[in-house]
């Protein structure tokens, strides 16, 4: 079957080539309502699809934007994900995912793509310590905002980000009220900031109450392998703990498995939060408790910093923080 072109476009329509052009291209402030709209309607009709390639060329934009997300697979990243792509669409901008799976050789590899794809910007959830990767950006003069996920040495850049210390601190605060004193807490691995931050919330918050325990610290992968490879450990503990703050939903879910599994009653004999508030939290049994991150208001912000970006009226706020709360449910 024959490519459509432009040309038969004007043929049909009645009109030159240079009008369909102007048309398709948006830059038709000179031509009737009735013209465009015709030129709409048969270039739809015949299903015309404009060589975006040729496009770029001309107006220096492929109205295409890139995401590097470090595990699609985390319903966190997926929701961040989805309002990205939402308000993109909206704004006429189409989205390129890459999957980064925590490994920075991976992100790498598509960032240079990205930046060969000739996207108009990136908004990069970093998947640790990142510098480099965002260096090639900066070099290639590509627009980015980070999300989520700080970079140290790059505070300087656009980003968007939650309270990390403050949503632990709520947790522990929560926590003691209820007369918890054996409070262990679960970071993430040392290569995200983020993970970082949520432990200096929570030693901040649980010294000032005078509890304070090394050996209730743990690590782990941001995974439900993760949530219960640590609340094993925690079990073995000699000192028994009375509630648990996990760095992320995935994790509190693999140690609800465990705990339940033992035989413990939730949250009668242990209490557990979790961080983030995905849609699934609150579906689990019993529902989880858990540090809320407004996921679906970071994305569409981060996109809608990116976009501006782009168009050349950058935001004078850098940095834009959101506040995280406490949802209580049936676990704590």
């Amino acid at each position: 079957m024959k490519k459509v072109t432009m040309s038969d476009i004007a043929e049909k329509a009645g009109v030159s080539k240079a009008t369909v052009s102007m048309v398709l291209n948006k830059r038709d402030e000179n031509i009737s309502s009735d013209t465009r709209n015709r030129v709409l309607q048969i270039a739809n009709e015949m299903n015309y699809i404009p060589n975006s390639l040729a496009r770029s060329l001309s107006t220096k934009k492929t109205e295409t934007i890139g995401i590097i997300v470090p595990d699609i697979t985390n319903p966190f990243f997926s929701e961040m994900a989805r309002a990205i792509e939402d308000v993109a669409s909206n704004l006429g901008y189409n989205v390129i995912f890459c999957n980064s799976d925590n490994e920075l050789k991976k992100e790498n590899k598509y960032v240079k793509l990205l930046i060969s794809k000739l996207v108009d910007g990136v908004i990069f959830i970093p998947g640790g310590k990142s510098s480099d990767n965002l260096q090639i950006l900066i070099n290639n003069s590509v627009p980015f905002v980070l999300a989520d996920r700080y970079v140290e040495g790059y505070e300087k850049f656009y980003g968007v980000y939650c309270m990390n210390k403050l949503g632990v601190t709520k947790a522990v605060d929560y926590l003691v009220g209820k007369g918890k004193k054996k409070i262990a807490f679960v970071r993430g691995p040392h290569s995200v900031e983020a993970s970082t931050q949520r432990l200096e919330g929570y030693t901040e918050a649980i010294q000032r109450y005078g509890l304070f325990d090394e050996k209730l610290i743990f690590e782990n992968e941001f995974t439900i392998d993760g949530g219960i490879e640590t609340t094993k450990e925690i079990l073995q503990l000699k000192e028994k703990v009375d509630s648990i703050i996990f760095s992320s939903d995935i994790m509190a879910f693999g140690g609800l498995k465990v705990l339940i599994k033992e035989g413990f009653k939730i949250p009668q004999d242990i209490s557990v939060i979790g961080y983030d508030n995905i849609k699934m939290s609150e579906f689990m049994e019993p529902e989880l408790t858990t540090v809320s991150q407004p996921i679906y208001e970071m994305g569409k912000c981060a996109c809608e910093l990116l976009i501006s970006i782009i168009n050349g009226k950058a935001a004078e706020e850098k940095q834009i923080y959101f506040e995280p709360d406490l949802v209580v449910r049936g676990t704590a």
